[in-house]
This record gives C-alpha cells, sequence and structure tokens, in this order.
C-alpha cells in the first residue's frame, strides 16, 4: 500500500480494500477531527463525535465519483457532518447529569481511599456501606461516566478483547458496534453489567473480578458468558 498516491487509494478503498480505508483514515484524520470539534459541548464525548465522523468519511468513500467535479474532501465533509448530526438527532447521547458525574467522581475517590486501606480492591458490598448507595446505584454511576469501549483493547492476563468475542466485521461496522456498546452494556443486568465493567474496562481478571463480587470465579466466567452473548445478541438485532 505504501506509495500509492490520493486517488488511487481512494480508487483501492472504493474496491473493498481494507488497508486503503484505514490508510485514508489515517491520512484525513486531522480533517475529520475538525468537523467533529464543531460538535462539541452536546453531551458526547469527542472520541464518540470522532468514530461518527469516521462512519461519515467510510460512506462518503463509498458514494464519492469522481465525474461530480469537486475534490474528495469537499464530498466527505458533509458526509462527515451529517452522520454525526444524525447520530445526535435520532439516536441521541447518553445523557450524564451533574450528579451522576459527582457520585462517580466521589466513589472513585471512595474506592482508592479503600483499596489503599485494605490493600486490595473493594467490593461493591464495601463499597455500598461505605458510601450508603446501593449497588445498583454504584453501577450505574460507573457505567455512565465511562466512554465507549476500545474494541481492539485487551482485558485482564487473558489477553483477549471485546472485538474477539463479539466478532469483527470490518471496519465500518467495528465503528456502528463500538458506537452501540455503550447502550447495549446499560441495558445488561445490573451483575452483568458489572462483569463486564470491571473485566473491559477496570482491566481485572476473572479472579479479581470475583474477589470484588463476592463470589466464586466460576459464577464470574458463567456471568461473563451470559453478559457477552447478550451484547452480542443486541449488536447483532
Amino acid at each position: 500500500m505504501r506509495g500509492l498516491d490520493a486517488p488511487a487509494l481512494l480508487e483501492a478503498a472504493q474496491a473493498g480494500d481494507n488497508d486503503a480505508c484505514e490508510r485514508l483514515l489515517v491520512d484525513n484524520s486531522g480533517l475529520i477531527w475538525s468537523v467533529a470539534r464543531r460538535y462539541y459541548g452536546r453531551g458526547v464525548d469527542p472520541e464518540d463525535l470522532y468514530q461518527l465522523g469516521c462512519l461519515g468519511f467510510l460512506k462518503a468513500i463509498r458514494g464519492f465519483d469522481t465525474e461530480y467535479g469537486t475534490q474528495f474532501s469537499t464530498y466527505a465533509v458533509p458526509k462527515i457532518a451529517g452522520e454525526i448530526r444524525r447520530f445526535l438527532r435520532d439516536d441521541g447521547a447518553v445523557k450524564v447529569s451533574r450528579g451522576t458525574k459527582e457520585r462517580a467522581m466521589a466513589l472513585r475517590q471512595k474506592r482508592l481511599e479503600l483499596s489503599q486501606r485494605l490493600g486490595r480492591e473493594p467490593t461493591v458490598g464495601e463499597l455500598a456501606e461505605a458510601t450508603g448507595l446501593e449497588p445498583e446505584d454504584i453501577a450505574a454511576a460507573d457505567t455512565a461516566v465511562l466512554t465507549v469501549a476500545s474494541l481492539q483493547g485487551e482485558s485482564g492476563e487473558d489477553g483477549f478483547s471485546l472485538e474477539a468475542v463479539l466478532g469483527d466485521e470490518g471496519i465500518e461496522d467495528a465503528l456502528v458496534e463500538k458506537l452501540t456498546l455503550r447502550q447495549a452494556i446499560d441495558a445488561l443486568p445490573e451483575r452483568e453489567r458489572m462483569v463486564i465493567l470491571l473485566r473491559f474496562f477496570k482491566n481485572l481478571t476473572q479472579d479479581r473480578v470475583s474477589k470484588v463480587l463476592g463470589v466464586s470465579q466460576v459464577q464470574v466466567s458463567r456471568i461473563e458468558r451470559r453478559a457477552v452473548a447478550h451484547l452480542r445478541e443486541a449488536l447483532t438485532d
């Protein structure tokens, strides 16, 4: 792929070359970010806006025709912006209230204090006792302030990723999955949501998760399998 000029890269990408798509995304990341910045302050994480912009950029690649008589970047900008606006209009952002953010910050501080005192990660029960919150409230506060998960990020000591367990259907599908993954996690039952949170966002092993939740590692494994199955089902509907 090295050495190809922009028109050749575009042609290769339109022919279905994923390497060419990735190269174009990297080469045009500045353009995508410049459009995404227009929508800061709308309740969506900047990284999520960028991922939406990437999806619009990929659609621009698919739809561009040199006979339009315009530069590709000129054609791509409204596609990038349109994808972001469509999400904000139709899907909406996951709104996180100031109170929830403050609760999450307090939980983070309390978790740190307990970890230092206990010499280990506190269990949800210990956090609940120390804060006066219900376990469900703790899970809700933790997950509400998380950005969308990286599909490629490895979890724990096992070296596997959400991409591996959910499947990889290509660049565009992966972007869509990243944007819907947060909503799918929020819809999980509380115990499953906590396991996904601890395993894939906190990078804990199943053994450490079992100690945090006060259950056996076998139970954690079963809960995780159910959660992954529910996420896969939600993402393939």
